[in-house]
């Protein structure tokens, strides 16, 4: 008989604690949407009482996406579990997960507590959640450096005081695989009760998932993960790699289902990685653009004449469709618009003028327009459609081997049209202080990545930058065929998202969590 293995997205909560990334309650609410139609089982939405930006994100989730459950994090205090089932409250189906340190360290130099005052806020914590909610998840946070005796004592005192699913974080990588299935299997011989078992790990030692799977080879039935492999530090486990592991090898995992669309990956990724800034490394597996990718000889004859010869995973089961022609410069906006809804955009009024536009402009200067290249301009646009965006109007660079580099911007927001001129060391550089004129935002450029969408000379050059003002980090995203312009488009999505951070200036002076 099939067991089912549950898949709990963080993506939301701890993947965006990934150092520089900063969405707005709308892009969550987008990518909450896809991670429902990715049909993971939970969606941790966020921390409410973290921020009120984080409570009206878990809020507007809660409301608006159907099909997957929402979570929402908490710490063991009472006013934080209130908080945090306020912004729950109008789900179709909520689970509360509440979280504590055990280690000596945590408690020592976190949470000032010794073990008595843990289990005590343990069982008070778990039975207060219990008066809003059956659906409990309990964490003992940094787990595999807490003492094995405390540890089954915490999680007995959880699922005693009513938690339905006990949670093992290996919070800081600390994990092996071998070590990490032998810790889970005895805490599910040793702590009584009717419980789920779960995994949460993260990737300080490259180990992630290769640790979550052994965990559920050792009887967790629950793995937390994030898309891409995104979160603290080095990030956690990536639901790609263990979802697709546990469906290539059922020989590993006898009876083990998941309930994935996973011909919906791909979309998750790189909606994901457009919203975060963050470029998927080429090399990244299951969704990097190299994972299907043949440059031996003998493999390329190999893959032509059995695709099973060197893949193991078909690219069409995890939404890799290759670059598809699907447009040309006669294609007018009724295609384009039909285009853009089978691809699983929903564009309107002045974003698909604005988008439209940009795609004409792009078959004047590329013969061909693939799925890929459509892709890349739609995102470029939607992320600069937020209200109170910054948008590029006009940019003007010259520069060469003589003379100074100069670049002049015309930039536009709520109607006010801003211009500038500036000098740098090269085009790049000029358009950046341009627009730094322009915004009156001072800004560091502390990363600066240029790949192409699809190949050819006539190729869309996609550029991803990171920019450091004051406490804030983020990154902004850009395409163009022109490398300057698509820089430029960067330099100023990293603005705009700069400049909400500013304006929600939020800060997080508490525990992050698991």
């Amino acid at each position: 008989m099939d067991e089912k293995l549950v898949i709990f997205d963080t993506t939301l909560r701890d993947g965006e604690q990934s150092p520089g990334i900063s969405l707005d309650v709308a892009e969550k609410l987008e990518i909450a949407e896809q991670l429902a139609r990715l049909n993971v089982d939970y969606i941790e939405a966020g921390f409410p009482v973290a921020s009120q930006g984080d409570f009206d994100a878990v809020q507007a989730i809660a409301r608006q996406v159907h099909g997957s459950i929402i979570a929402a994090l908490s710490r063991t205090q009472l006013r934080d579990i209130d908080r945090c089932w306020e912004a729950l409250r109008d789900a179709e189906r909520a689970r509360i997960h509440i979280f504590i340190s055990t280690s000596p360290s945590h408690m020592e130099h976190m949470l000032k507590m010794d073990r008595q005052q843990v289990l005590t806020e343990t069982r008070n914590s778990v039975a207060h959640a219990r008066n809003y909610t059956d659906d409990i998840e309990f964490s003992p946070q940094d787990a595999t450096r807490t003492p094995l005796d405390f540890m089954l004592e915490v999680l007995q005192a959880a699922v005693t005081a009513g938690a339905t699913t006990l949670n093992i974080p290996d919070t800081v990588g600390y994990g092996i695989p071998w070590d990490f299935g032998a810790l889970i299997q005895y805490v599910k011989t040793q702590v009584k009760g009717d419980y789920v078992i779960s995994t949460h790990c993260h990737n300080d030692l490259g180990l992630a998932t290769a640790n979550s799977l052994a965990g559920i080879q050792a009887g967790a039935r629950q793995v937390e993960v994030c898309i891409n492999g995104l979160g603290e530090r080095a990030g956690n486990a990536a639901l790609e790699e263990v979802v697709m592991a546990v469906k290539i090898r059922p020989d590993q995992f006898p009876g083990i289902t998941t309930q994935i669309h996973t011909e919906e990956i791909a979309r998750t990724s790189r909606l994901v990685s457009r919203l975060t800034g963050y470029p998927i490394q080429y090399n990244k597996a299951v969704v990097g653009r190299n994972a299907f990718a043949h440059e031996s000889g003998i493999h390329q004859h190999g893959v032509l004449a059995d695709r099973e010869t060197y893949e193991i995973i078909d690219a069409q089961s995890v939404g890799q469709k290759g670059s598809q022609i699907v447009l040309g410069k006669h294609s007018g906006r009724h295609a384009f618009s039909e285009t853009l809804k089978n691809m699983g955009f929903e564009v309107h009024g002045e974003a698909l003028n604005q988008a439209f536009f940009r795609f004409k402009d792009l078959a004047d200067r590329k013969m061909e327009i693939t799925e890929a290249d459509l892709e890349a301009l739609v995102a470029d646009e939607i992320s600069t459609d937020a209200e109170n965006a910054y948008s590029l109007l006009e940019l003007e660079v010259v520069g060469g081997t003589v003379g100074t580099p100069t670049a002049r911007v015309v930039i536009s927001r709520d109607g006010e049209i801003l211009e500038a001129k500036a000098d740098g060391n090269g085009m790049i550089d000029a358009a950046g202080k341009a627009i730094q004129k322009a915004t009156g935002l001072s800004t560091k450029l502390i990363g600066f990545t240029v790949s192409s969408v699809t190949g050819g000379e006539d190729a869309q050059g996609e550029v991803v930058v990171q920019l450091e003002s004051g406490d804030f980090k983020v990154s902004g995203r850009g395409v163009s065929t022109d490398v300057v312009e698509a820089s430029t488009r960067a330099y100023l999505n990293a603005v705009n998202r700069l400049s909400r951070s500013m304006a929600r200036r939020e800060t997080r002076n508490i525990e992050v969590g698991p």
